[in-house]
């Protein structure tokens, strides 16, 4: 049965993520909230606009890395303009657009929120059958999450943010989800976050995914960063911004980070059982660094594994407490734990600080790497960094690489790890498997690993 969208033309208004702005005065006119100098008039207009729902869904391609790896950057770029294409297809009463190399944005109307589920649901029907591409077939497979607000009551971006984090759970669930931002509460209570936390510790509600970091020169994974998710009952996923602060005031950040600490361990037994003994990078938080209580428990816990453990902190977890933060770095360090400094150029950049960490990895924060290709000054910014990393005797790790040009202009520049989405996703530990796992595959059928980084190709695609 036809999907039954409301007789009015696409929103024109939206924008996508990333894509934050102001409506023109065409699109006033144009869209479907156009002005109305009567204030009557203005208001039946209102009455009739909340009878529909402003709907966002984000499709991404979820298995775009594999194919990306197989195809090439061209060829990859070929399916994501294909995608559009067949959206539009599937959906011809809604606007479709790419936002990204792998996520197109549809915008609709329609009468209840059932509707917007069975447009998601169209969407999935419609990409069962393959794409045919230069005489190969290749299966894509969609992943959606979206939104539903009331015309009167939504706003744009409100609606963006909750697409953006219905996308984030469906990536964590591995299922399409829709939100109705009406029913949905943005502001998340604190104090409720501190007093649910030891439950969602105990109940298995909080989880990890993994996000690889690639070495560029060898083009192989070298490590990975563990990333603490909750999957709640009734809000879904919490993201970390609004439950780790609730637990740095609540005390609760030791034991989270123990727990993290422990599945990491054992995570990383059952990858090395399977082949791959690979360090894995855990975030602390500036407020442990100072508590030595907590030291004391982490290298217990640890023992003989801190060469496989790597620990990452911020710059201004060091300046809260600096005499404190540098006394406890060193006894991880000297029990093996590979230290690492995140985020760096954010913050308040300390060289003083910086010449005394016992670390030996400096990690470029993604803010200067996400506008590498299009920035005049960010180039020198990371590529002086690097230079004072390596007289440092510390390895670089870039942040937030997204796209193949700004992976060839690190490579120039000397970089030696990259992180992002170019790579991969954080995901759970069992599809990180199966990322190494094809890694290792592709490895051994042309003796190239993520053949998609290579540079040649990448200056031809930049």
């Amino acid at each position: 049965m036809p999907l039954s969208l409301t007789s009015v033309s696409p929103l024109g208004g939206f924008g996508l993520p990333g894509e934050r702005r102001e409506l023109s005065g065409a699109e006033i006119e144009q869209g479907s909230t156009a002005v109305v100098a009567n204030s009557g008039a203005a208001e039946a207009s209102c009455v009739r606009a909340s009878e529909t729902l402003r709907i966002l869904l984000l499709a991404e391609i979820a298995n775009f890395t594999l194919l990306r790896r197989h195809l090439g950057v061209t060829r990859s770029d070929t399916i994501v303009a294909e995608l559009v294409d067949r959206c539009a297809q599937i959906l011809p009463g809604a606007r479709s657009r790419s936002s990204s190399d792998r996520l197109v944005a549809i915008e609709f109307e329609a009468a209840s929120l059932e509707d917007a589920e069975a447009a998601a649901a169209r969407l999935q029907q419609g990409f069962a059958e393959p794409f045919n591409l230069d005489r190969e077939t290749h299966a894509i497979r969609l992943r959606i999450g979206g939104a539903a607000g009331r015309n009167c009551d939504c706003e744009e971006v409100q609606l963006a943010e909750w697409a953006e984090k219905a996308l984030a759970e469906a990536r964590a669930e591995g299922r399409d989800i829709i939100r109705d931002v009406a029913s949905t509460h943005l502001g998340v209570d604190p104090l409720e976050l501190i007093h649910e936390l030891p439950r969602a510790l105990r109940e298995g509600e909080i989880f990890l995914q993994y996000q690889p970091k690639v070495r560029v020169r060898q083009q192989e994974v070298a490590s990975a960063e563990a990333l603490v998710r909750w999957r709640h009952p009734t809000r879904g996923l919490v993201l970390p911004g609004e439950f780790i602060q609730a637990a740095e005031q609540s005390r609760g950040i030791g034991a989270l980070t123990l727990w993290t600490l422990e599945q990491v361990l054992r995570d990383q037994r059952m990858l090395a059982q399977a082949g791959y003994d690979i360090p894995i990078f855990i975030n602390i938080s500036g407020v442990l660094l100072a508590d030595a209580g907590f030291v004391d428990q982490a290298c217990a816990r640890l023992g003989d594994h801190g060469a496989k453990i790597g620990f990452e902190i911020t710059e201004t977890a060091v300046i809260r407490d600096p005499e404190s933060a540098i006394r406890h770095l060193q006894r991880f360090a000297d029990i093996g734990v590979v230290i690492a400094i995140d985020d760096y150029g954010a913050g308040l950049s300390s060289l003083a600080y910086l010449k005394q960490l016992p670390a030996s990895e400096l990690k470029i924060d993604k803010l200067f790497v996400t506008q590498l290709t299009s920035s005049n000054r960010d180039p020198l910014i990371v590529r002086s960094t690097i230079d004072l990393a390596h007289a440092l005797d510390m390895e670089v790790t870039a942040e937030g690489v997204e796209t193949p040009a700004a992976m060839a202009l690190l490579s120039v520049m000397g970089c030696d790890l990259v992180q992002g989405y170019l790579i991969s996703r954080p995901v759970e530990i069992d599809a990180f498997r199966q990322f190494l796992e094809e890694d290792e595959h592709l490895k051994a059928l042309d003796g190239q690993r993520f053949s998609f980084l290579r540079s040649d190709r990448l200056w031809k695609s930049a």
